[in-house]
């Protein structure tokens, strides 16, 4: 076959549509850079400028391949090999591949990923407008080694420690976001959400994990309080060292930042059962899921 039919040109191009309305405008990065100057003291605001810039280069791409797609269904534009594989992408409900080299990692479909990018970009917008949240939602970054080694950096360099001599405690909050909404965790550090239970649930009155509810695949994860800590300083209770990773395909490559493409890092969850109880059940947590 040449190609998809009228019928489908027709329904891409109302998707085409869409997503272009739905698009909001780029960050102003004078603006952000003016509000946020990089500081010695608040690595978080490097952060937010690195975030931004990123997201413009990807909407950047989302943007100018619809536009053009667009032109090139209304004949006004050839319709090159690129663009088609645009076209093919969306009329099945999945993401291109030419937004895919730029993109953060996800297994989502088409529908899903648009609403997990419009989630972030409101994420950045919000931060950008009133300032840093009192709880960050880290399957929202793009780079997360960023995020969390900032944290690490505003600690050692209030402290005087050397950042290499430090490392994060995890504390398991009882609260909602809106609980917590306007405070500051005490100590240092930072509350984080958004995270998935893989293989096992969390036990909120107990503070422990438990096992899954039946026919559950997943389970929201209790928000976690990242805590910077000296090394020689941290002595925690008996615990299972759940993995982290960014999406359900429990594998990745090595990027030239050093870091892995999924995985992200070792969270000690407190349990009352020994380590291979959930290793043999394959437990992990996820920051993003495969459905919409």
């Amino acid at each position: 076959g040449g190609g998809a039919g009228e019928g489908s040109n027709a329904s891409v191009a109302a998707v085409v549509a869409d997503i272009l309305a739905r698009l909001p405008p780029d960050f102003d990065l004078e603006v952000a850079q003016q509000k946020f100057p990089v500081s010695y003291h608040q690595s978080m605001n490097q952060v937010l400028i690195t975030h931004t810039h990123t997201h413009n280069r990807l909407t950047h791409t989302h943007t100018h391949s619809l536009i053009n797609l667009d032109k090139a269904l209304q004949g006004l534009q050839v319709l090159s090999s690129e663009l088609e594989g645009v076209l093919r992408a969306l009329a099945i409900g999945r993401v291109p591949r030419l937004w895919q080299a730029t993109s953060f990692p996800s297994l989502k479909p088409l529908a899903g990923y648009i609403k997990d990018l419009m989630a972030r970009l409101d994420m950045l917008s919000t931060w950008y407008k009133k300032g840093q949240p009192s709880v960050f939602w880290i399957s929202g970054f793009f780079f997360t080694p960023s995020f969390t080694t900032a944290v690490l950096q505003n600690y050692a360099r209030k402290h005087q420690l050397p950042i290499d001599s430090i490392g994060f405690d995890f504390e398991m909050m009882k609260g909602d976001a809106a609980s917590l909404e306007g405070s500051v965790p005490e100590g240092g550090g930072v509350y984080v959400q958004g995270l998935f239970m893989e293989g096992a649930a969390w036990d909120n009155e107990a503070g422990l994990m438990k096992e899954s509810e039946p026919k559950a695949l997943h389970a929201p994860a209790p928000i976690i309080w990242l805590r910077p800590q000296q090394l020689a300083d941290i002595h925690p209770p008996p615990h299972y060292d759940c993995p982290v990773y960014r999406t359900t395909d429990r594998r990745g490559t090595l990027a030239t930042t050093g870091h892995s493409t999924n995985f992200l890092m070792m969270v000690r969850l407190p349990s009352d059962k020994p380590q291979w109880h959930w290793i043999l059940r394959g437990v992990c947590m996820l920051c993003s899921l495969t459905d919409d």
